[in-house]
């Protein structure tokens, strides 16, 4: 059987210029990739063992734009979402739900990107 290394969500963005900037300035991601070279449409980015892809085709589709039901359109486990929360404060970003221990039996945070696509932070209460 062979062993998972990592899933990479791919979204769709409406301009990729912004959306690769908020993630690499507000988020701190790294770009591992994008092209191509002569006129950029997708990007991979990342931070530590998690990536995002995001290609510039069409319009965004957040699942909350949807489902009203389905806030999140990715889950990211962090170990401390408590320090993650204070460094991205720190660094101005908006939150749509601030720190909290939530009815899913989770601690963590929301905030949305450029494109209205909604990240959680967090992990299970201990």
């Amino acid at each position: 059987m062979s062993d998972f290394a990592f899933v990479s969500p791919f979204l769709i963005v409406a301009n990729l210029r912004e959306s690769v900037s908020f993630y690499i300035d507000k988020l701190k991601f790294k770009i591992l990739y994008i092209g191509p070279e002569e006129e950029p449409y997708f990007a991979m980015i990342g931070r530590g063992p998690i990536s995002l892809m995001l290609k510039s085709s069409g319009e965004p589709l957040p699942n909350h734009t949807r489902y009203n039901w389905a806030r999140w359109d990715a889950f990211i486990s962090v170990s401390d979402p408590d320090a993650l929360y204070e460094e991205y404060r720190a660094a101005g970003v908006v939150f749509s739900q601030t720190l909290q221990d939530d009815t899913d039996g989770l601690r963590g945070f929301e905030l949305s990107d450029t494109d209205g696509y909604i990240l959680f932070f967090g992990r299970p209460k201990s």
